[in-house]
């Protein structure tokens, strides 16, 4: 079983001219403001989140194992699962039980990790454009040592490091997309790569628009299988303190 907090992505600086070192060093700060406050200022929700999950033996065709239907939560700055189907039909399990790949994080963990001075984050810039935005592209790195971000396979668990890139708006100073891939990953995990991204879009909570994880991507290769999670979040509404719902453990 592999468990994993994530999230880093692709970073972009679109439409042409590239900016000074002061403008670049000026935008990490705001977008590191941004990420810091993020999960301070979502509001408590309930979304649909839709996991198709894959497997290969080493180098073979992928096929599709399961579907997972989960109603994610989050109030308080925590994530919270539980699982309705499997698929498509009703089950009793807990999110928590299962076997195979699963993630958290998309709302807010991996950019704390990326942006956290305590991270010593180094970042360099590029260029690109996303969606359309005029958006500004950094690669990042976080070193082992200075990173919580781990990896558990086969009932062991092990911190590694992160590089990838991160996207963000260059004028609010937003994450549009961020990739992460992990590095210096201990021998006894028996995990050759680790591969995560996220895409952000608008969604309405409320009377509010927000920007959201609207899909995320995994991919892990281990001495054994390979193993390959398409996510999508849908139907993003607001968590009222009498909602009657009961999640398993919180993350």
């Amino acid at each position: 079983m592999i468990r994993f907090s994530a999230l880093l992505l692709c970073a972009v600086l679109a439409w042409g001219q590239r900016p000074s070192d002061a403008e670049a060093a000026a935008l990490i700060e705001r977008s590191r403001q941004k990420a810091l406050d993020y999960t301070n200022s979502l509001p408590d929700f309930i979304c649909s989140e839709v996991i198709r999950r894959y497997a290969a033996p080493a180098e073979g065709l992928w096929t599709l194992t399961d579907t997972l239907t989960v109603k994610l939560g989050y109030s308080q700055e925590i994530e919270m699962h539980k699982l309705e189907l499997i698929n498509r039909k009703p089950t009793d399990r807990k999110f928590d039980d299962l076997g195979g790949a699963t993630s958290s994080g998309e709302f807010g963990g991996v950019l704390r990790t990326i942006f956290d001075p305590a991270s010593k984050t180094a970042f360099w810039d590029s260029s690109r454009a996303v969606r359309n935005r005029r958006a500004a592209v950094y690669h990042y790195a976080v070193a082992a040592a200075n990173s919580p971000y781990y990896v558990e396979h086969q009932k062991r668990k092990g911190i590694v490091g992160l590089h990838g890139t991160v996207a963000v708006d260059s004028e609010t100073g937003e994450v549009l997309a961020l990739t992460y891939i992990a590095y210096d990953i201990p021998k006894q995990l028996e995990v050759q790569s680790l591969i995560s991204s996220v895409e952000y879009d608008l969604a309405n909570v409320g009377s509010r628009t927000y920007l959201l994880p609207a899909r995320s991507e995994m991919d892990m290769h281990a001495s054994e299988v390979w193993t390959r999670n398409k996510t999508e979040f849908r139907d993003y509404r607001k968590f009222s303190a009498d909602s009657s719902i009961e999640f398993g453990p919180v993350k």
